[in-house]
């Protein structure tokens, strides 16, 4: 069966989509900074290894141990809630390290063998808050949107490498831990100004009514994308994200 190498299995979205890839008989390399014995259960099909997609030598020993794998699948990212005036250099470039420069950092580490085997499949999870301006998330927001252009871009020089690339693109989902993990970054509560605007943000988020993105829901988009060759560079995955994409044409 083929291999898939998934970073970010920790839980959410990575760790759904690490679940279904063992569940339908794949061999699954499944990434977290701090692997813990009860996050996935033990299956023949599974390895769990560490890697910090900010450490090169943390890339270097997790893809030796790996070795040849199928497909990529870039879900390792955290996010940040807080007003541009107010955002932390430090947080913007931990934002930007972790999202982008991780993501690119896990590309060059697999495409030298992908374009010479010509053959291979780059999934990367960004969100659709990258098709919309949204207040608060404006730098996260920036950090999803190059990846985007950073993968629209190497769909066309992968091409004639028969390599595949595609980005799975979720909505809302109060079932990750996106907003526990942006809360220490948070700021400007404590203003005047910008209080009823995060406010109103914490509880949309935390709002489950509506539609919202489950992280099935990206386990199944990201399948398709490594398993149907007809599938688009762009696939959303949940309700939320079908409804965004289509208004953004």
């Amino acid at each position: 069966m083929p291999t898939v190498l998934i970073t970010g299995c920790s839980s959410g979205f990575g760790l759904e989509t690490a679940k279904l890839f063992v569940e339908r008989g794949w061999t699954v390399i499944a990434t977290m900074r701090k692997p813990g014995a009860d996050i996935l259960p033990p299956a023949d099909n599974l390895t769990i290894l560490p890697l910090d997609v900010t450490d090169p030598a943390s890339i270097a020993s997790a893809m030796d141990k790996a070795g040849d794998i199928d497909v990529l699948v870039n879900n390792a990212g955290f996010g940040a809630a807080v007003p541009i005036e107010l955002i932390e250099p430090d947080t913007a470039r931990q934002l930007f390290e972790t999202n982008t420069l991780g993501t690119l950092a896990m590309l060059q580490a697999v495409l030298p063998k992908f374009r010479e085997r010509r053959a291979g499949t780059i999934i990367n999870v960004t969100s659709t808050a990258t098709l919309k301006p949204l207040p608060l998330v404006s730098v996260y927001r920036a950090s999803k949107a190059a990846v985007n252009a950073l993968t629209e871009s190497l769909a066309v020089e992968m091409e004639p490498f028969g390599v595949r690339v595609h980005i799975v693109l979720p909505g809302r989902s109060p079932e990750t831990s996106f907003g526990n993990n942006a809360m220490p970054h948070l700021r400007g509560l404590d203003n005047a100004d910008y209080k009823p605007l995060i406010e109103g943000m914490i509880a949309n988020f935390r709002d489950g009514g509506g539609p919202v993105t489950h992280a099935i829901d990206v386990a199944e988009a990201v399948w398709r994308a490594a398993t149907d060759p007809a599938a688009p560079l762009r696939i959303p995955a949940g309700e939320d994200a079908v409804q965004w994409m289509a208004e953004a044409g």
